[in-house]
């Protein structure tokens, strides 16, 4: 037993405790194949990100966004294969927490099993209300009316009156809204309903989960492909091609109209539409064979939601200028209103779509995080309740109903656009550390059946991978390094022709400094220690994609930190299963 806050949990006793007979007749239930996860892994990924966020996307990076959504499936990619060769060695519940307790440490796998309440809670917090936009304008579109105060978060309405917004649905929903006392009510009840729905479905069990997965899959990508074929016909018939060059601010065509900076200010939207392929590595425990099947379903998953994705945005932005995507919620049905292709008909599909869509995400992302906590708890890092598996539904029973509340109950006073940010900053940070802890750990031999990631030394592609892109971003952009410490080289300045002092240096872009700094220093350390080259580009690309979030999103992310870490320190260090005793 140890008292350093860096212990870690051998691989051993890990399976040990995660496998058929460690808990006797109280295990979770091996039930789930390749295909199964597979259709789990595009059940999670394809939702919200492209019936909601890509909208917002599109608006702020262009027809360029495409190379965004390359770039996030290319850091994806690499993550891809890091969880593959931990789910491979670790085929328990627990996904990237379990994989850090076996690398870096308790402390980090702490910290990274906070973070996922992030990603799998709160996210579905923003799929919940998505799936409400969306429900709603279905039921519109047949003639059933909801009131608005019972279809919109009372913190959208709060500080859209703040901002003077004159919305006519946000009007509607502040002036009309029942009142007790001088309280209005006004809370997003579709949303609140789903949650709940949705939660008694995952306590009922995996197996009635899985099979309402794959029928809400198939029916997603029926009419997601309708969407590509439709809408893409429609570009080209229409002959609206020209609009992948549009004009910028100040009448330059270009692919990315707003430079590669206006591409990089949707990195949040982006990678939120990933979010959710890591989920299919929580769900080892219930897979058939999940050194097998569990890395083939997760790639495979990966791979055909990129390409659907990059389909995607080419029909929204060839369809419509991306300027009109300002503020529109529902991207992949506004491009065939009557003021852009003017398709009725699939507006409807579209509606169809989205609701039956963000209905599997949710259901994915609330099968997750229960299994973080069951994990969790069976270190002793939670209490023993959160273990508790339902004697005939074979399911984390509490940690289930904990899940549902805490997302529930957030979705009476949250909003979208800080769930947004909130989930893509905490879900980048676990995959850093997945990558991470992949060098951290010893080199196996490949094994017949079990997935193997492939060792390619980095010693040398590595450093020359690093001072290559250094080169290159000083080529592309030959004031990047002076817009990134923000150097004034205004004319006018007494300090004209190079002469600055630290005066000059106003608000340097930090999070892109310790990039680079970290950058150089993981090549010395890896022409030093031999590390493998796709976990290192994993981590350098997740890393990359890190500078893109602003500073709130990180002094949120990093108080979030901070009360996890106070919760660990005066429970979870003490209750440790390897707590000195």
């Amino acid at each position: 037993m140890s008292t350093s806050l860096f212990r870690t949990k051998k691989i051993e006793s890990i399976l040990a405790e995660g496998s058929d007979t460690a808990h006797g007749a109280h295990g979770l239930k091996r039930v789930l194949s390749m295909k199964d996860l597979t259709f789990f892994g595009i059940a999670a990924i394809l939702g919200a990100g492209s019936f909601s966020s890509l909208g917002g996307a599109v608006f702020h990076g262009g027809p360029g966004v495409v190379i965004l959504f390359i770039i996030t499936a290319v850091a994806c990619a690499f993550t891809a294969f890091c969880y593959s060769e931990f789910a491979s060695r670790i085929p328990v519940a627990g996904s990237a927490y379990t994989y850090a307790y076996a690398s870096f440490g308790e402390l980090f796998a702490w910290i990274i099993g906070w973070a996922l309440i992030m990603e799998y809670s709160i996210g579905n917090i923003y799929v919940a209300y998505s799936w409400s936009d969306y429900f709603t304008s279905f039921l519109e579109k047949i003639g059933v009316h909801i009131p608005q105060y019972l279809c919109t978060s009372y913190m959208e309405v709060k500080h859209a009156m703040a901002n003077g917004s004159t919305n006519p649905d946000v009007l509607e929903a502040f002036n009309k809204a029942p009142m007790i006392g001088s309280l209005k009510i006004i809370f997003d009840l579709p949303a609140f309903v789903i949650n709940i729905l949705i939660t008694m479905l995952v306590y009922r069990g995996i197996k009635e989960s899985r099979n309402f997965s794959n029928l809400m899959v198939i029916l997603k990508m029926i009419v997601v492909g309708l969407v590509i074929i439709v809408g893409g016909y429609l570009v080209f018939s229409h002959g609206l091609t020209p609009n992948w060059t549009p004009a910028n601010d100040v009448g330059v065509k270009s692919f990315m109209p707003n430079g590669f900076s206006g591409v990089m200010a949707a990195v949040s939207g982006v990678f939120f539409a990933y979010i959710g392929f890591d989920a299919v590595s929580v769900l080892a425990e219930e897979s058939k064979n999940p050194q097998r099947d569990l890395p083939r379903g997760m790639i495979l998953s990966l791979v055909i939601c990129t390409v659907v994705y990059i389909l995607l945005t080419l029909v929204l932005t060839g369809a419509v200028n991306y300027k009109n995507f300002e503020g529109v919620g529902d991207p992949l049905a506004f491009i065939f209103e009557k003021q852009n292709l003017n398709v009725g008909w699939m507006q409807f599909f579209v509606a169809i779509a989205a609701v039956i869509a963000m209905t599997s995400v949710l259901l994915v992302f609330q099968m997750g995080q229960p299994r973080i906590w069951m994990s969790m708890s069976r270190d002793g890092l939670m209490p023993p309740v959160f273990q508790k598996i339902h004697p005939i539904y074979k399911t984390p029973s509490f940690a289930t109903i904990v899940t549902g509340l805490v997302v529930g109950i957030p979705i009476l006073f949250t909003d979208k656009t800080f769930v947004l940010d909130f989930t893509s900053i905490a879900t980048l940070f676990a995959f850093v550390l997945v990558c991470g802890g992949i060098l951290l750990i010893p080199r196996k031999e490949k094994q017949a059946g079990k997935f193997h990631l492939p060792f390619i030394n980095g010693q040398y592609i590595f450093p020359i991978i690093v001072i290559g892109s250094l080169f290159l971003a000083h080529k592309l952009s030959a004031n990047y390094f002076a817009d990134m410490f923000n150097f004034d080289f205004n004319a006018n300045s007494e300090y004209a022709g190079g002469k600055l002092s630290f005066m000059d240096v106003a608000t340097p872009n930090i999070t892109l400094i310790i990039f680079w700094f970290s950058a150089l220093l993981l090549a010395i350390i890896t022409f030093i220690k031999k590390y493998s080259l796709i976990p290192l580009m994993g981590l350098i690309t997740c890393m990359y994609l890190l500078t893109g979030m602003t500073k709130n999103n990180w002094a949120w992310f990093l108080g979030w930190l901070l009360i996890g870490l106070v919760i660990y320190l005066l429970y979870g260090y003490k209750k440790s299963n390897l707590a000195e005793k």
